[in-house]
């Protein structure tokens, strides 16, 4: 298990087995803590300070507590003979036309903000209206052998609708059907619209699956870039959590290139998650992330939660690296995993590149080089430093790593390496890992 400081578990966000008991729990909280914030609020009282359209002299107004409440004064009570003549100068009572003139012009104010926020709403409902006809839900009925006695159980989860080769393909996660037959697992539409998948693949080491299905008519959602994803792009997230199918969830996107998670007794061995705040719990694995512009740039993997719930920080499989891997569970039935044949320096960080004074803040070194291996044949030796890889920089080893496994074997890939403080270019031809 992972764990963020010394409490927080990361675990796949794919079980149905919380309570309905444990959701109102979470909200209670909530909501009275709202009413306590209202209420500290209502009984303060308040001074606010104006100034004045006619002289541009501060006007000071004092709103009275809600627990010491003050008799209504009527409008001919604020304007005395004089009273113009006195606000003007910049005294203490405002004139009621001044008070209705700074009022209209303060929710002019407050219109014009509020409809600047109401266009990211609308824009937020337009997304989901658009993308929830793609988003499927799901339900797997799994048994498992503990203790010589057999448990029965379902797990829920999300897919999207993609296209490949003419066929629809539902893509998802791998541990939200993994021990459950095509029989056992029951997708159902936007629209109500129940089946079974035609045929079923997945890879453990990306943790993506895909499920043919026919129903041509259902529309397939729209592929964004991940690699034009920045930290701080607003996302929604569509799935089914704790059951509940196609609920929407909005927040950003935190942080990127999470490689080194932990996922419990599930290995993943090429990790390149997401991170995002945006409300993800157990039911959401296998639903998109989106961007503002309704297209898929990640798919939902997993919550690190001490509680079993959202705690604001998810993780997503980038949309690039999620439909290469299943362009080829499609065309192969399986992962062709490239193959280097390098062990990595775990210890080497962005720290030995800058004290090395080299131009590149990161990269991975070699520790060791495999007898016959591609890296053998591309004459590359213990100690060097990889900073590119097929075009891009190179981040980490992990980074590396999962450059390597999702790059064909038999292309020529161009590498940039440091070799005794010297910069070289080469290129290698990967294997399939075998």
């Amino acid at each position: 298990m992972m764990k963020l400081g010394d409490e927080a578990n990361l675990r796949t966000a794919v079980s149905n087995r919380q309570s309905h008991r444990r959701v109102i729990a979470w909200a209670t909280p909530i909501v009275t803590a709202a009413l306590m914030w209202m209420g500290a609020v209502t009984a303060t009282a308040q001074q606010t300070r104006y100034v004045s359209p006619q002289t541009g002299h501060p006007i000071t107004m004092a709103r009275p507590s809600l627990e010491s409440p003050v008799p209504p004064v009527g409008p001919q009570a604020l304007r005395g003979a004089d009273d113009d003549h006195f606000a003007e100068r910049g005294g203490d009572v405002p004139s009621a036309r001044q008070i209705d003139q700074q009022r209209e012009r303060l929710f002019n104010e407050l219109a014009e903000e509020f409809n600047a926020f109401d266009r990211l709403g609308n824009l937020v409902r337009r997304v989901a209206q658009l993308v929830k006809p793609s988003v499927i839900h799901i339900e797997a009925h799994k048994t498992e052998n503990k203790g010589g006695q057999i448990e029965s159980y379902d797990e829920a989860g999300a897919g999207v609708l993609i296209s490949a080769g003419g066929e629809t393909w539902v893509l998802t996660n791998r541990h939200v059907i993994a021990g459950a037959s095509p029989q056992q697992i029951l997708l159902r539409a936007d629209n109500g619209r129940e089946m079974s998948p035609l045929k079923v693949l997945a890879d453990k080491n990306t943790d993506i699956a895909v499920m043919q299905i026919a129903a041509s008519d259902l529309p397939a959602a729209k592929l964004g870039n991940s690699d034009d994803c920045q930290i701080g792009d607003f996302v929604i997230a569509i799935g089914s959590p704790f059951g509940l199918n196609h609920s929407v969830t909005f927040g950003i996107m935190s942080a990127m290139g999470r490689r080194d998670l932990s996922l419990g007794e599930q290995k993943i061995d090429l990790q390149d998650f997401f991170q995002t705040d945006a409300a993800i719990n157990p039911g959401n694995s296998g639903g998109p992330l989106l961007n503002l512009r309704g297209e898929v740039v990640a798919i939902n993997t997993a919550i690190a939660s001490s509680s079993g719930g959202s705690e604001g920080i998810g993780f997503a499989i980038p949309i690039n690296m999620a439909v290469q891997v299943a362009d080829q569970l499609i065309r192969f039935g399986e992962l062709r995993r490239g193959y280097l044949g390098v062990v990595l320096d775990p210890e080497f960080t962005s720290a030995d590149m800058l004290s090395a004074g080299y131009q590149y803040d990161s990269g991975a070194r070699v520790k060791n080089v495999r007898p016959g291996s591609p890296a053998a044949t591309a004459n590359l030796q213990r100690g060097d430093i990889i900073v590119e890889f097929n075009g891009r920089k190179v981040e980490s080893d992990d980074h590396l790593v999962a450059c390597v496994g999702l790059t064909p074997a038999g292309d020529s890939v161009p590498m940039i390496i440091y070799r005794n403080g010297k910069r070289y270019r080469t290129s290698v031809v990967l294997t399939d890992l075998q």
